[in-house]
């Protein structure tokens, strides 16, 4: 289960900014999830939950956006959400698509307590 590591990862940016910052703890850690970014939500929350004990984030909430695969056909330029993974472009039915979003996980933003 790989989101563990990417937990650990969360935790340190979530930690580095605690200290640039003066704040005693984290109330409310945002991310958005990418469709495509191979990673569980649920998966995801009960990983947050196991490191956030003992830590800055012990009494935050974790709130997940779920972002939609986002593509642009390159031949008509049309941008559209992906349906049922259908990577082909509903306006002119081609494949040669690439992908702008739906794809990574980002933190999006902290509610510090200072």
């Amino acid at each position: 289960m790989h989101e563990f590591s990417v937990v650990q990862s969360l935790m340190g940016l979530i930690e580095e900014n605690v200290r640039k910052n003066n704040a005693k703890s984290v109330s409310k850690v945002v991310v958005k999830i990418g469709k495509l970014s191979g990673i569980e939500p649920h998966l995801l929350k009960i990983a947050f939950d196991t490191f956030k004990e003992k830590t800055v984030c012990e009494n935050a909430e974790l709130e997940m956006i779920i972002q939609d695969v986002v593509a642009k056909c390159e031949d008509c330029k049309n941008e559209f959400t992906v349906e049922d993974n259908r990577f082909i472009c509903p306006e002119c039915q081609s494949f040669n698509l690439n992908i702008i979003d739906g794809e990574d996980m980002y933190l999006m933003s902290l509610e510090l307590d200072i």
